[in-house]
């Protein structure tokens, strides 16, 4: 694998998807969970879906189950969740791992591109990655970092 758009990822209803599908857009990639304290980031990144699909940004939401037991629901259970709590439109995909011998191609690509301050691993549910629309990663971003602290650099990302 060379590139991001070499991936493919199973959508929340199970079908396959390559990355490729999302070859010219602005992506925020984020590993989502629906019991986190962080979990309401899905309105901010909601919020943002909205305000720029328009321009070419796609958000991408991977739950992951690997911190704490915070995502324990099927893809039913996500899908309703994340309906009915945070109103998500946006693309929400099969849940994965995202650390150690288990973890997504997807992931393990993204931690080489771009390390945390602690290292590459992912810390916490919420760590976003800005990937610009010529496939490369922008920027890595904490749990802690809420979606409409980083909408400049998406802007800018979208120019």
């Amino acid at each position: 694998m060379n590139t991001l758009y070499d991936l493919s990822v199973r959508t929340l209803d199970g079908s396959e998807q390559t990355l490729s599908d999302f070859r010219g857009k602005v992506l925020l990639i984020v590993n989502v969970a629906s019991k986190c304290g962080f979990t309401p980031q899905y309105e901010g990144l909601e919020a943002l879906w909205r305000a720029h699909r328009s321009e070419g940004l796609v958000v991408l939401g991977f739950p992951c189950d690997q911190f704490g037991h915070q995502e324990p629901g099927d893809a039913d259970e996500i899908r309703n969740f994340c309906s009915l709590s945070y109103d998500v439109s946006f693309p929400l995909f099969e849940k994965i791992e995202v650390n150690g011998v288990q973890a997504h191609p997807l992931y393990a690509w993204l931690k080489q591109q771009k390390s945390g301050l602690l290292g590459s691993g992912i810390k916490w549910n919420f760590t976003k990655f800005l990937v610009g629309r010529d496939g490369k990663v922008i920027k890595r971003y904490a749990p802690t970092d809420k979606p409409a602290a980083i909408e400049k650099d998406i802007i800018a990302a979208l120019g």
